[in-house]
């Protein structure tokens, strides 16, 4: 089994039981452990993998450090574990810091069981970074993701190619974090600038601030939104079909199955939404199969996304046909979560759950 499937069935056990670990310690033995474990390390070899190891700092007698890796007979990574959703920034991190500096490790990462905040020493040796340069969230990740996360796995490891990489690795997801900001709010000095450029000489009253803030944010939609149509258009030459179902996906029940198959009700009408909604999933899904496979099946009630036109294997569904809000329901096992979205492109928030539940279909070899 590839490192990807063995984190999608970790990440779809943390979705199940991650409101029944409550401590530090059920952390460390329902996610951690396994986390590690999927990365090649014997969690059972406490030459290897040591818990609790003592890390003395200064006046600080008998500090112990969660986990400590050890490879070639040398710390490597040192591992600080939290509880599911505590807070993981650089002030939580204080013991962290202390392991990091009185140990020869080179990394150090602080984790609550789902989300992964990889450190090192870029800015002054032997001293930890206040902000990461990787982070890996079990509960949305991607394949580049794993590719960055293999390099720490047992097989992969290599202290030379990490740290060759961390430096752009940091700045990239600071730069990253500056754009999403952006896209959501833009600042200031990046409508002002924008201004600047296509009203030459204008003043920047309160009146243009409040106007063009509110252009830029739309502006910036409509770029987000048609390089996501280029790049689906050079995936998938050909528009999918839209299709009357014959049959309900397997979970509906009775009363759905009369009301979405009837004939003499209102008539079923495909949106742009619906088949935009289902070509950004077939393109997610097209990093584990053929997107050609991720069939959509419209309703009445719901439009439903299926893997391989089969309505047991449901991927999703699309409630768009209601005044309230977007809503996106993804099946895992034997259950549907629902998700409200603003816009189409919010399902890319929900990548790893729609991977996850196209995983499922997949024979455990793949």
């Amino acid at each position: 089994m590839d490192l990807i499937d063995r984190l999608t069935e970790l990440s779809n056990r943390i979705k199940r039981q991650r409101d029944h670990v409550k401590t530090e310690e059920a952390v460390k033995t329902a996610f951690i452990l396994p986390f590690i474990q999927a990365l090649g390390y014997d969690v059972f070899n406490p030459a290897e993998v040591i818990p609790e190891h003592t890390a003395d700092h200064g006046v600080k007698k008998g500090e112990k450090v969660d986990y400590a890796i050890k490879l070639d007979n040398k710390i490597m990574i040192l591992i600080e574990c939290k509880q599911v959703d505590a807070p993981l920034e650089a002030k939580h991190a204080g013991q962290l810091f202390r392991y990091f500096t009185v140990t020869e490790a080179r990394f150090g990462v602080l984790t609550d069981g789902a989300r992964y905040l990889f450190y090192t020493d870029l800015e002054a040796p032997n001293k930890m970074d206040e902000r990461p340069f990787f982070e890996f969230n079990l509960l949305d990740f991607n394949e580049a993701a794993v590719n960055e996360l293999k390099k720490f796995s047992k097989p992969g490891f290599d202290v030379e190619t990490i740290v060759s990489t961390a430096s752009n690795l940091k700045y990239l997801r600071a730069l990253l974090t500056e754009i999403r900001n952006e896209f959501a709010s833009p600042s200031e000095d990046l409508v002002r600038l924008l201004v600047s450029r296509v009203l030459p000489g204008a003043r920047f009253t309160a009146q243009v601030k409040e106007q063009y803030t509110e252009l830029t944010r739309r502006a910036l939609e409509a770029f987000m939104n048609d390089s996501i149509n280029l790049r689906l258009k050079s995936a998938m030459t050909d528009a999918p079909a839209v299709v009357t179902p014959t049959s309900a996906p397997a979970s509906a029940t009775p009363n759905e199955v009369t009301q979405d198959a009837s004939s003499d009700d209102r008539e079923i009408i495909t949106t742009e939404e619906e088949v935009a909604a289902h070509r950004i999933i077939q393109a997610i899904g097209s990093e584990i199969v053929d997107p050609e496979d991720i069939v959509m099946r419209d309703a009445k009630s719901y439009c439903a996304i299926l893997y391989k036109d089969n309505n047991r294997r449901p991927i999703a569904r699309l409630y768009f046909n209601r005044k309230k809000a977007l809503q996106v329901g993804i099946f895992i096992e034997d259950g549907e979560t629902k998700h409200d979205i603003e816009r189409l492109t919010d399902l890319f928030k929900h990548k790893a759950s729609v991977l996850a539940s196209i995983q499922q279909y997949l024979p455990k070899d793949k």
